[in-house]
């Protein structure tokens, strides 16, 4: 499966960028933490599809669980 967080120096000078887009993935972790929904993201960003951001979070859930795991 190919992930939903990429980064490539190219592209917004290597942040990590939803797949297929120029959208930093810490832009959606900044609107989640300043209170706003993903529905008020995916308006905002009509780039990222939901399926997308939501595969996102899993992958950063994921790795932060693994990270706490391995501590």
């Amino acid at each position: 499966m190919k992930s939903a967080i990429s980064s490539d120096p190219e592209i917004m000078g290597g942040a990590a960028v939803f797949t297929g887009t120029r959208v930093p993935f810490r832009t959606l972790l900044e609107h989640l933490g300043n209170g706003a929904s993903l529905d008020e993201f995916l308006e905002d960003f009509p780039s990222v599809t939901r399926e997308l951001a939501v595969s996102a979070l899993r992958e950063a859930g994921d790795l932060a669980v693994a990270h706490a795991r391995a501590a």
